[in-house]
């Protein structure tokens, strides 16, 4: 995945707490620490009506979210939060104005409990959804290079799931298995698209979650991209007897992991076709931004987003 420069890093696992879900097996509890913010440099000159946006993280299943501390300098204006659907959160810096010679700085400290559910143990108990609410519809539609309407995505989906077991969960890791089989993992800095990716036949972990995304869709099985600092994997959504619905993860580049997901860096959003301020259509990411209304020249800008405590740098190469 690619991202701008940014001050990240990951915590060694610590002991973790055991606790119980429905339906799954051991959960593996790890809490940690991380700084989100950014700083403002109005080096060349006077600089008004600044706003800057990044990703923030949000509660989820797997994931709590508390939000420990702000500081902020006196030359910051406010800090806020902003959902943009159901699946990303902004924190939004907003600074009046800034003198040549002048900085601003905002930083979030939080407090990130992540868990790690297992895959559940009665797999065939799980189908394709019947009905399709207003609610997974994003995650049935086409995203920014998910073309998950394309003839030749619909027809290799089509001929995948045929060989397939009958039940949801085999027709999804029939999915699974044949993306991971076919494409080749190659990190390629330029962003592919899943039709570029079957085509192909290599990709990194962009283009192996959206080539998985988008046949899933295909088939009419809701699915995800999900972010976390450096990487992206997939979520697929299905439905048990009774008609719960639940969101599974797995790792399309790397380790195969089906329906489980061993991640301990903070979920930034789930989703790929998202709205956001000051962007036309529909966007893959929540990016971070900045915009100024009046500027003699440029500002520089540094976001932020590191771990901290006992982070250990040389251990960020293991997981990602």
């Amino acid at each position: 995945m690619r991202w701008p420069p940014l001050l990240f890093a990951m915590l060694l696992p610590v002991p973790p707490v055991m606790s119980q879900q429905p339906e799954t097996r051991q959960v593996v509890e790890v809490t940690q620490n991380w700084h989100f913010g950014v700083r403002v440099e109005a080096k060349a000159g006077a600089v008004a009506g600044i706003e800057a946006r990044l990703p923030f993280p949000a509660p989820w299943p797997e994931q709590d979210v508390r939000l420990l501390q702000i500081n902020r300098s006196d030359t910051v204006s406010k800090v806020t939060f902003e959902d943009l659907g159901d699946g990303a959160r902004q924190m939004v810096v907003t600074i009046a104005r800034l003198r040549q010679g002048e900085s601003a700085t905002a930083v979030a400290e939080v407090e990130i409990k992540r868990r790690i559910i297992e895959a559940p143990r009665k797999i065939d108990a799980w189908r394709v959804p019947r009905r399709r609410s207003s609610r997974l519809k994003p995650y049935l539609s086409p995203s920014p290079y998910i073309e998950s309407r394309h003839r030749t995505i619909r027809k290799t989906a089509a001929e995948i799931v045929s060989a397939a077991p009958p039940t949801g969960w085999r027709k999804v890791e029939a999915i699974y298995d044949w993306v991971r089989r076919q494409v080749r993992y190659e990190f390629d800095p330029k962003i592919r698209s899943s039709l570029e990716a079957l085509q192909s036949g290599k990709g990194d972990c962009e283009e192996l979650t959206s080539l998985f995304i988008a046949l899933c869709r295909a088939e009419g099985i809701p699915a995800r991209s999900v972010w976390v600092p450096g990487h992206c994997y997939p979520e697929f959504y299905l439905e048990n007897e009774q008609g719960e619905g639940r969101w599974f993860p797995c790792q399309a580049a790397g380790t195969r992991l089906f329906g489980e997901m061993i991640e301990w860096r903070p979920i930034l959003q789930k989703g790929d076709r998202f709205k956001v301020p000051g962007k036309k259509g529909y966007q893959r990411y929540v990016a971070e931004s900045l915009k100024a209304k009046h500027a003699a020249a440029p500002p520089a800008v540094t976001f932020i987003r590191e771990a901290v405590g006992e982070a250990v740098a040389s251990k960020l190469a293991e997981q990602r």
